[in-house]
């Protein structure tokens, strides 16, 4: 399996640890989990190109609701 050397600093470092823990998980196994999420989380460098695009009345914004309609809220 290859390895990956990094250097951070102690307080980042302190942070990796921790939350590697709070997920009961090796560092290693938490910075993997995390660059996977960074990587294959993001939207494709052209999905804000689509924006407009679209020309069909069903995509309207819907109305905002009238909230005067709610029922009271209790006051705390």
């Amino acid at each position: 399996m290859p390895q990956l050397s990094l250097y951070i600093d102690k307080e980042t470092m302190k942070d990796l640890e921790s939350a590697a823990k709070m997920e009961n998980l090796s560092i290693s196994k938490y910075t993997v989990k995390l660059i996977r999420e960074s990587i294959h989380s993001k939207w494709p460098s052209s999905y804000g190109d689509l924006y407009g695009k679209i020309e069909d009345e069903s995509f309207a914004a819907d109305k905002a609701d009238d909230f005067r309609k709610d029922i009271p809220r209790e006051s705390l």
